[in-house]
């Protein structure tokens, strides 16, 4: 049951406790009581809103970047990869397999300021040998959601 509640949360965060039982078959209070099991755990470590950014007036330019650093003895990434998320401009980093160890995901107002963030902060990261930076051009699909999805006419064709 968890992992379907989770599922449906995942999909839909602001989906009811008893939208979730009726598909279930179960009672509201069942899926409340194991949605605050799964919170007081972590299991579920919060609830976001996917926005797209290109329908505001905000300016929002986002950059993946590639890092490439010195693990530590006996930590191995993780302190490197704390030092770097507690950067309030960086919404995500994840320990990745490949040619690089990490990966930042980056949020600012503009290609400069990004810029101005890998020179001036990240880089200087005494365990950081080097960096790959690729800016977001455009969104087609994001944690499921597709942007921009064409809404198909479902009329059928009448012709003489």
């Amino acid at each position: 049951m968890r992992k379907q509640i989770l599922s449906y949360l995942e999909k839909n965060s602001k989906m009811d406790s008893k939208e979730i039982a009726i598909l279930l078959g179960t009672e509201p209070d069942v899926v409340e009581n194991e949605i605050r099991k799964m919170e007081e755990e972590k299991i579920i470590c919060g609830y976001h809103t996917m926005i797209d950014w290109d329908k505001t007036s905000s300016e929002m330019v986002t950059a993946l970047i590639e890092v490439r650093v010195t693990p530590q003895r006996g930590q191995g990434f993780d302190s490197i990869a704390e030092r770097i998320y507690k950067y309030p401009e960086v919404r995500s980093v994840y320990l990745i397999s490949g040619g690089y160890d990490l990966m930042v995901i980056l949020e600012g107002k503009t290609l400069k300021e990004v810029s101005q963030f890998v020179t001036d902060k990240l880089s200087t990261l005494d365990s950081v040998l080097s960096t790959a930076t690729h800016f977001i051009l455009k969104k087609y699909k994001d944690h499921g959601t597709i942007f921009d999805q064409k809404i198909k006419d479902e009329r059928m064709l009448v012709t003489p």
